[in-house]
Protein backbone atom coordinates (compact mmCIF):
# COMPACT_ATOMS: atom_id res chain seq x y z
CA UNK A 1 0.00 0.00 0.00
CA UNK A 2 1.42 3.28 -0.98
CA UNK A 3 1.69 6.27 1.49
CA UNK A 4 -1.70 7.92 0.05
CA UNK A 5 -3.82 4.80 0.64
CA UNK A 6 -2.13 4.59 4.09
CA UNK A 7 -3.37 7.97 5.40
CA UNK A 8 -6.94 7.10 3.79
CA UNK A 9 -7.10 3.77 5.52
CA UNK A 10 -6.02 4.76 8.53
CA UNK A 11 -8.75 6.26 10.60
CA UNK A 12 -7.83 9.84 11.31
CA UNK A 13 -7.43 10.69 14.93
CA UNK A 14 -8.80 14.26 14.21
CA UNK A 15 -9.71 16.90 17.38
CA UNK A 16 -14.22 16.21 18.11
CA UNK A 17 -15.47 18.91 15.42
CA UNK A 18 -16.76 20.39 18.18
CA UNK A 19 -13.68 21.39 19.39
CA UNK A 20 -12.49 22.69 16.16
CA UNK A 21 -12.88 26.54 17.02
CA UNK A 22 -11.21 26.12 20.31
CA UNK A 23 -8.07 24.49 18.20
CA UNK A 24 -8.49 27.21 15.80
CA UNK A 25 -8.07 29.97 18.50
CA UNK A 26 -5.29 28.09 19.19
CA UNK A 27 -3.73 27.95 16.08
CA UNK A 28 -4.24 31.49 15.29
CA UNK A 29 -2.17 32.58 18.98
CA UNK A 30 0.46 30.14 18.44
CA UNK A 31 1.01 32.20 15.28
CA UNK A 32 0.46 35.29 16.82
CA UNK A 33 3.17 34.37 19.42
CA UNK A 34 5.82 34.05 16.55
CA UNK A 35 4.83 37.35 15.85
CA UNK A 36 5.13 38.30 19.33
CA UNK A 37 8.65 37.19 19.19
CA UNK A 38 10.09 38.71 15.80
CA UNK A 39 8.63 42.23 17.28
CA UNK A 40 10.97 41.54 20.58
CA UNK A 41 13.96 40.97 17.81
CA UNK A 42 13.48 44.41 16.71
CA UNK A 43 13.89 45.88 19.97
CA UNK A 44 17.22 43.61 20.43
CA UNK A 45 18.44 45.09 16.85
CA UNK A 46 17.29 48.71 18.38
CA UNK A 47 18.06 48.56 21.74
CA UNK A 48 20.58 46.05 22.17
CA UNK A 49 18.49 43.99 24.73
CA UNK A 50 19.22 40.42 25.17
CA UNK A 51 16.11 38.84 23.19
CA UNK A 52 16.37 35.28 25.24
CA UNK A 53 17.38 31.78 25.24
CA UNK A 54 13.90 31.57 22.54
CA UNK A 55 16.36 33.75 19.96
CA UNK A 56 19.73 32.51 21.51
CA UNK A 57 19.37 29.00 22.46
CA UNK A 58 20.87 26.78 19.50
CA UNK A 59 17.49 24.51 20.26
CA UNK A 60 15.17 27.59 20.47
CA UNK A 61 12.75 26.08 17.80
CA UNK A 62 12.06 23.41 20.69
CA UNK A 63 11.83 26.56 23.38
CA UNK A 64 9.63 29.15 21.75
CA UNK A 65 5.69 28.93 21.96
CA UNK A 66 4.61 28.14 19.22
CA UNK A 67 7.39 25.11 18.25
CA UNK A 68 5.95 23.58 21.49
CA UNK A 69 2.39 24.11 20.44
CA UNK A 70 3.12 22.17 16.84
CA UNK A 71 4.85 19.21 18.27
CA UNK A 72 2.20 18.62 20.57
CA UNK A 73 -0.57 19.09 17.44
CA UNK A 74 2.13 17.59 15.26
CA UNK A 75 0.03 13.86 14.72
CA UNK A 76 -2.83 15.67 13.86
CA UNK A 77 -1.21 17.77 11.32
CA UNK A 78 0.14 14.20 10.30
CA UNK A 79 -3.29 13.52 9.27
CA UNK A 80 -4.43 16.51 7.04
CA UNK A 81 -1.06 16.82 5.19
CA UNK A 82 1.98 14.51 6.14
CA UNK A 83 4.38 16.28 3.85
CA UNK A 84 3.66 19.86 5.53
CA UNK A 85 4.67 18.70 9.09
CA UNK A 86 8.64 18.10 8.63
CA UNK A 87 8.09 21.25 5.55
CA UNK A 88 7.12 23.34 8.52
CA UNK A 89 9.66 22.06 11.57
CA UNK A 90 12.49 22.66 8.11
CA UNK A 91 11.53 26.33 8.21
CA UNK A 92 10.90 27.33 11.58
CA UNK A 93 14.51 26.47 12.34
CA UNK A 94 15.93 27.69 9.61
CA UNK A 95 14.05 31.10 11.04
CA UNK A 96 15.68 30.62 14.41
CA UNK A 97 19.13 29.79 12.83
CA UNK A 98 19.42 32.74 11.02
CA UNK A 99 18.16 35.30 13.78
CA UNK A 100 20.26 33.94 16.30
CA UNK A 101 23.15 34.80 14.06
CA UNK A 102 21.72 38.31 13.49
CA UNK A 103 21.05 38.72 17.15
CA UNK A 104 24.45 37.32 18.09
CA UNK A 105 26.33 39.73 15.69
CA UNK A 106 24.30 42.28 16.76
CA UNK A 107 24.84 41.49 20.42
CA UNK A 108 28.81 42.50 19.64
CA UNK A 109 27.76 45.44 18.00
CA UNK A 110 28.43 44.24 14.46
CA UNK A 111 26.08 44.65 11.72
CA UNK A 112 23.53 41.67 10.91
CA UNK A 113 24.89 39.47 7.42
CA UNK A 114 22.56 40.39 4.56
CA UNK A 115 22.65 36.56 3.80
CA UNK A 116 21.26 35.83 7.24
CA UNK A 117 18.29 38.73 6.80
CA UNK A 118 17.24 36.85 3.62
CA UNK A 119 17.13 33.64 4.97
CA UNK A 120 15.04 34.87 7.84
CA UNK A 121 12.59 36.45 5.65
CA UNK A 122 12.36 33.50 3.51
CA UNK A 123 11.81 31.00 5.93
CA UNK A 124 9.12 33.17 7.76
CA UNK A 125 7.32 34.05 4.26
CA UNK A 126 7.20 30.19 3.38
CA UNK A 127 6.11 29.28 6.75
CA UNK A 128 3.41 31.82 6.74
CA UNK A 129 2.08 30.24 3.73
CA UNK A 130 2.55 26.80 4.60
CA UNK A 131 0.80 27.59 7.90
CA UNK A 132 -2.28 29.24 6.08
CA UNK A 133 -2.58 26.06 3.81
CA UNK A 134 -2.83 23.57 7.50
CA UNK A 135 -5.02 26.16 8.67
CA UNK A 136 -7.70 26.04 5.51
CA UNK A 137 -6.98 21.91 5.51
CA UNK A 138 -8.53 21.50 9.20
CA UNK A 139 -11.20 24.05 8.94
CA UNK A 140 -12.36 22.19 5.69
CA UNK A 141 -11.83 18.70 7.53
CA UNK A 142 -14.36 20.34 10.16
CA UNK A 143 -17.07 20.60 7.73
CA UNK A 144 -16.58 17.25 6.29
CA UNK A 145 -17.25 15.31 9.57
CA UNK A 146 -20.44 14.87 11.69
CA UNK A 147 -20.77 17.55 14.42
CA UNK A 148 -22.40 15.08 16.56
CA UNK A 149 -20.38 12.26 16.86
CA UNK A 150 -17.09 13.02 15.16
CA UNK A 151 -17.35 10.68 12.07
CA UNK A 152 -16.73 11.30 8.39
CA UNK A 153 -20.08 12.47 6.49
CA UNK A 154 -20.34 11.19 2.65
CA UNK A 155 -17.42 13.25 1.18
CA UNK A 156 -14.82 10.83 0.00
CA UNK A 157 -16.42 7.73 -0.08
CA UNK A 158 -16.12 7.11 -3.62
CA UNK A 159 -12.28 8.14 -2.66
CA UNK A 160 -12.20 5.53 -0.37
CA UNK A 161 -13.88 3.05 -1.91
CA UNK A 162 -11.60 2.83 -4.71
CA UNK A 163 -8.61 2.55 -2.26
CA UNK A 164 -10.28 -0.04 -0.52
CA UNK A 165 -10.73 -2.20 -3.68
CA UNK A 166 -7.55 -1.59 -5.10
CA UNK A 167 -6.25 -2.84 -2.54
CA UNK A 168 -8.47 -5.71 -1.67
CA UNK A 169 -7.15 -6.39 -5.92
CA UNK A 170 -3.69 -6.79 -5.06
CA UNK A 171 -3.70 -8.80 -1.85
CA UNK A 172 -7.10 -11.37 -3.40
CA UNK A 173 -9.34 -10.05 0.01
CA UNK A 174 -13.01 -9.03 -0.45
CA UNK A 175 -14.73 -5.14 0.29
CA UNK A 176 -18.18 -5.39 1.97
CA UNK A 177 -20.46 -2.20 2.13
CA UNK A 178 -22.49 -2.14 4.97
CA UNK A 179 -24.87 0.09 6.06
CA UNK A 180 -25.77 -0.18 10.30
CA UNK A 181 -29.43 1.26 10.91
CA UNK A 182 -30.09 1.92 14.79
CA UNK A 183 -33.56 -0.27 15.53
CA UNK A 184 -36.68 1.72 16.92
CA UNK A 185 -34.36 4.75 16.69
CA UNK A 186 -37.82 6.73 16.58
CA UNK A 187 -39.45 5.41 19.49
CA UNK A 188 -36.26 5.88 21.63
CA UNK A 189 -36.59 9.65 20.91
CA UNK A 190 -40.21 9.32 21.59
CA UNK A 191 -39.58 7.82 25.16
CA UNK A 192 -36.24 9.70 26.35
CA UNK A 193 -36.28 12.93 24.00
CA UNK A 194 -34.19 13.70 21.21
CA UNK A 195 -31.12 15.09 24.05
CA UNK A 196 -31.29 11.25 24.31
CA UNK A 197 -31.09 10.26 20.78
CA UNK A 198 -28.54 12.32 20.15
CA UNK A 199 -26.45 10.75 23.41
CA UNK A 200 -27.53 6.80 21.48
CA UNK A 201 -25.31 7.79 18.34
CA UNK A 202 -22.50 9.48 20.08
CA UNK A 203 -23.02 5.94 22.02
CA UNK A 204 -22.85 3.84 19.06
CA UNK A 205 -20.22 5.92 17.11
CA UNK A 206 -17.99 5.33 19.77
CA UNK A 207 -18.74 1.77 20.08
CA UNK A 208 -18.30 1.12 16.10
CA UNK A 209 -15.17 2.83 16.52
CA UNK A 210 -13.84 0.21 19.14
CA UNK A 211 -14.61 -2.91 17.15
CA UNK A 212 -13.74 -1.75 13.53
CA UNK A 213 -10.30 -2.35 12.54
CA UNK A 214 -8.68 1.36 11.81
CA UNK A 215 -8.31 0.52 7.85
CA UNK A 216 -12.02 -0.09 7.60
CA UNK A 217 -13.54 3.48 6.92
CA UNK A 218 -16.38 4.19 8.95
CA UNK A 219 -19.05 7.42 7.93
CA UNK A 220 -22.25 8.80 9.39
CA UNK A 221 -24.30 7.93 6.56
CA UNK A 222 -27.85 9.92 7.42
CA UNK A 223 -29.80 10.28 10.17
CA UNK A 224 -29.76 6.82 12.70
CA UNK A 225 -27.42 5.27 9.39
CA UNK A 226 -24.12 4.69 9.17
CA UNK A 227 -21.85 3.16 6.59
CA UNK A 228 -18.89 0.76 6.92
CA UNK A 229 -16.69 -0.52 4.19
CA UNK A 230 -15.77 -3.88 5.79
CA UNK A 231 -12.04 -6.01 4.27
CA UNK A 232 -11.94 -9.50 5.02
CA UNK A 233 -10.47 -12.88 3.56
CA UNK A 234 -13.74 -14.78 3.35
CA UNK A 235 -17.60 -14.41 3.34
CA UNK A 236 -16.95 -16.65 6.66
CA UNK A 237 -15.34 -13.90 8.20
CA UNK A 238 -17.32 -11.49 6.80
CA UNK A 239 -20.40 -12.86 9.01
CA UNK A 240 -18.48 -13.39 11.67
CA UNK A 241 -17.22 -10.10 11.79
CA UNK A 242 -21.24 -8.38 11.54
CA UNK A 243 -21.97 -11.40 14.56
CA UNK A 244 -19.17 -10.14 16.54
CA UNK A 245 -20.29 -6.36 16.42
CA UNK A 246 -24.00 -7.37 16.43
CA UNK A 247 -23.53 -8.54 19.87
CA UNK A 248 -21.07 -5.65 20.86
CA UNK A 249 -23.83 -3.44 20.48
CA UNK A 250 -26.43 -5.76 22.18
CA UNK A 251 -24.36 -6.10 25.02
CA UNK A 252 -23.46 -2.04 25.70
CA UNK A 253 -26.42 -0.28 26.37
CA UNK A 254 -26.14 3.55 25.84
CA UNK A 255 -26.89 5.67 29.17
CA UNK A 256 -28.47 8.63 29.08
CA UNK A 257 -29.11 11.21 32.02
CA UNK A 258 -28.62 7.85 34.56
CA UNK A 259 -31.11 5.78 31.92
CA UNK A 260 -29.52 2.71 30.50
CA UNK A 261 -31.27 2.47 26.75
CA UNK A 262 -30.73 -1.39 25.12
CA UNK A 263 -29.46 -0.98 21.61
CA UNK A 264 -29.77 -2.66 18.67
CA UNK A 265 -28.94 -2.39 14.77
CA UNK A 266 -29.98 -4.08 11.93
CA UNK A 267 -26.88 -4.63 9.25
CA UNK A 268 -27.03 -4.99 5.04
CA UNK A 269 -24.24 -6.68 3.74
CA UNK A 270 -23.04 -6.41 -0.08
CA UNK A 271 -20.13 -7.77 -1.65
CA UNK A 272 -18.58 -5.55 -4.24
CA UNK A 273 -18.33 -7.06 -7.33
CA UNK A 274 -15.01 -6.54 -9.69
CA UNK A 275 -15.84 -3.18 -10.84
CA UNK A 276 -19.17 -2.20 -8.99
CA UNK A 277 -20.01 1.40 -8.46
CA UNK A 278 -20.55 2.06 -5.26
CA UNK A 279 -24.10 3.48 -5.57
CA UNK A 280 -24.41 -0.17 -6.95
CA UNK A 281 -23.38 -1.65 -3.69
CA UNK A 282 -25.04 0.63 -1.71
CA UNK A 283 -28.60 0.04 -3.04
CA UNK A 284 -27.88 -3.89 -2.33
CA UNK A 285 -26.85 -3.35 0.96
CA UNK A 286 -29.77 -1.22 1.50
CA UNK A 287 -32.16 -3.55 0.29
CA UNK A 288 -30.50 -6.34 2.29
CA UNK A 289 -30.80 -3.92 5.24
CA UNK A 290 -34.60 -3.82 4.81
CA UNK A 291 -34.92 -7.27 4.53
CA UNK A 292 -33.30 -7.70 8.19
CA UNK A 293 -35.62 -5.01 9.20
CA UNK A 294 -38.58 -6.75 7.75
CA UNK A 295 -37.26 -10.41 9.19
CA UNK A 296 -37.36 -8.49 12.83
CA UNK A 297 -34.47 -6.48 12.94
CA UNK A 298 -31.16 -6.77 15.49
CA UNK A 299 -29.86 -9.25 12.91
CA UNK A 300 -27.82 -9.12 9.45
CA UNK A 301 -28.58 -10.21 6.47
CA UNK A 302 -26.19 -10.45 3.08
CA UNK A 303 -27.35 -9.36 -0.22
CA UNK A 304 -27.34 -11.50 -3.15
Amino acid sequence: MDSDERQTMHMLNYPDVSQTDAFIVEFDGAIEAHMDWTRRILRCAVLHTPPGDDVMSPVAHTLCRFGHWFRLNAEYFRELDSSSVPHVEELHQAMHDAMRCICADVMKGNPGKISDLDAFERSQSELLMLLARLKTLCISNAVRHDPLTGLPLRYGIERDYALCMKDARRNHTRVYVVLIDVDHFKRINDEHGHPAGDMVLQHLAGTLRSVLRDNEPLYRFGGEEFLWLMRCDTPFVAERSAGRLLSTIRETPAEADGIRIALTVTLGLAEAAENEEISSAIKRADVALYQGKNEGRDRYVIAS
